[in-house]
């Protein structure tokens, strides 16, 4: 599947180009012209990378970053700006991005940079099929858009890949500490109920009966199984 790249940038002559630079090599490109929509987008659909102006209208680049970080969307971050103070690339980094590039800067660099962050993303066993249904719901993982008797679902950034994740790995018993090592990207935290939330989010929003699941069914004891 291809990775789904978000470019918020208000510079329209940038924003075309670099748009066609990524698409040229792969990517699913989606893009903002201001800090606002690049937040909503970011939070009601499912990208792999954040690519993000620092001087945004509406919302500028910090701020868009730091409520990203505060809402829990855990979307690697690249930014860009025309500013070349080290005090800037510091506060970036501090408020959660991954990377840091000062324009002019050239389009082979970022391409290196963005693969570099791609490759450090957790890893699915099976690639899920552009369209998958269950019951009355329908994943499109081309466009990452998930519908339920024809209607749009909203789902964070981390649902969503919950979802996908157990899609990929159906009739698997997965543990919580296998799904946050692989969905979340971190070592087990025993004490965490972050896996049971997200799980019971995906429950209310999917299962014709949420206190009844299913296709998102508990094994006690061992963790979750996707069927379907």
């Amino acid at each position: 599947m291809n990775r789904r790249i978000l470019f918020i940038e208000d510079e329209p002559g940038l924003r075309l180009v670099l748009s066609d630079v990524l698409a040229s090599e792969g990517y699913v490109v989606e893009t903002a012209a201001d800090g606002d929509r690049g937040f909503q987008l970011a939070t009601g659909e499912y990208f792999d990378l954040l690519i993000l102006d620092v001087g945004l209208p509406k919302k500028n680049g910090f701020d868009l970053l730091r409520d990203l970080r505060q809402r829990g969307t855990p979307t690697p971050a690249i930014m860009l700006t025309a500013r070349g103070q080290v005090v800037d690339k510091i506060l970036g980094l501090k408020l959660g991005a991954d990377d840091y590039l000062t324009k002019p800067f050239d389009t082979g660099e970022l391409l290196a940079r963005i693969e570099a962050i791609l490759r450090r993303l957790p890893a699915t066993n099976a690639p899920l099929a552009d369209v998958f249904a269950f019951g009355d719901v329908r994943v499109d993982s081309r466009r990452a858009v998930v519908t339920r008797a024809g209607e749009p679902v909203e789902l964070a950034a981390r649902e969503y890949q919950l979802l996908r994740f157990l899609i990929e790995n159906r009739e698997t018993v997965l543990s919580r500490d296998e799904l946050l090592d692989r969905v979340w990207g971190y070592d087990s935290m025993p004490i965490t109920r972050t896996v049971d939330v997200h799980i019971g989010l995906l429950r209310q929003k999917l299962e014709p009966n949420p206190r009844a699941p299913q296709y998102i069914l508990t094994v006690h004891g061992l963790g979750y199984r996707f069927v379907g």
